[in-house]
């Protein structure tokens, strides 16, 4: 593995697959949300933005207002 960047807190190294491994002080693996934190901090990956689900939820609700007039009448 050839090493990206080293801190006093964490290494990043970059494997032969082209992926990272983030590797903090005692030489633990760091893993999940953590090292996606550090590598987009760093730049070396891109997080996507999570969808909006409220828009759907607000075009739902005429329909549904509708349906319950019809109903009613």
């Amino acid at each position: 593995m050839k090493v990206v960047k080293k801190t006093d807190e964490y290494t990043i190294m970059q494997r032969r697959d082209k992926r990272h491994a983030v590797v903090d002080s005692k030489g633990n693996a760091i893993n999940g949300d953590d090292k996606a934190r550090i590598l987009s901090a760093e730049g070396l990956i891109k997080i996507p933005e999570p969808k909006a689900e409220e828009p759907a939820a607000e075009e739902a609700a005429p329909a549904e207002e509708a349906a319950e007039e019809a109903a009613a009448e």
